[in-house]
């Protein structure tokens, strides 16, 4: 199921994987897109997540992020923010009669339930996170670069700050950005942000 990656230390700064079962292009939709842009604002100021990095995709989101020391840790927060945003989706599909893919999602989310005990009826995120501890400079820097870079190797724009579910504006000092990051310095030990 995870092969072999935890969260081990609750506050130490990971990069994380988020991906829709069967790597459904779920969010090729502004509204579900937003659903995770408000879940991610919710869970910074209520939960205590520090996001430092984002992008969403079309089937899945990667974060750089942590949690506050006096939050509930990472596991936590980001086990609550995919169940709520998994109702949340499930709410929009079945409410959004122009969906056309509507019957279909509810099939498939609900095959994917199967087989998860969790979960009765729909099964919307994989149930791994892929985290990896961003203890060392080089790789959190790799890391920050990839996820600003993915929507370029998709082919949706050519320059990572013109894609707006992305860091990548926060990062070039654009105000224009959608959501609040902290930004990453590095030179720092990073390992233990937050």
């Amino acid at each position: 199921m995870d092969g072999g990656y935890r969260i081990r230390d609750q506050y130490a700064t990971y990069f994380l994987t988020m991906t829709i079962v069967g790597w459904i292009d779920l969010f090729t939709r502004k509204e579900c897109k937003e659903i995770i842009i408000q879940s991610m604002k919710y869970c910074q100021y209520h939960k205590g997540l520090i996001i430092y990095a984002y992008v969403i995709m079309e089937s899945h989101l990667h974060l750089i992020a942590s949690a506050q020391r006096d939050s509930k840790g990472l596991s936590p927060i980001i086990r609550d923010f995919k169940s709520f945003t998994s109702t949340e989706l499930i709410n929009w599909i079945q409410d959004n009669r122009r969906e056309s893919r509507r019957d279909w999602l509810e099939v498939v989310f609900n095959y994917h339930a199967k087989f998860n005990s969790k979960n009765k009826f729909y099964q919307v995120w994989q149930q791994h996170n892929r985290p990896k501890i961003c203890t060392e400079p080089y790789f959190t820097e790799q890391k920050l670069d990839y996820i600003h870079h993915n929507p370029v190797r998709a082919g949706i724009v050519d320059d990572p700050v013109h894609y707006v579910y992305s860091s990548a504006r926060n990062y070039a000092n654009r105000r224009d950005y959608i959501l609040d990051v902290q930004v990453l310095e590095f030179g720092a030990d990073i390992g233990r942000i937050g």
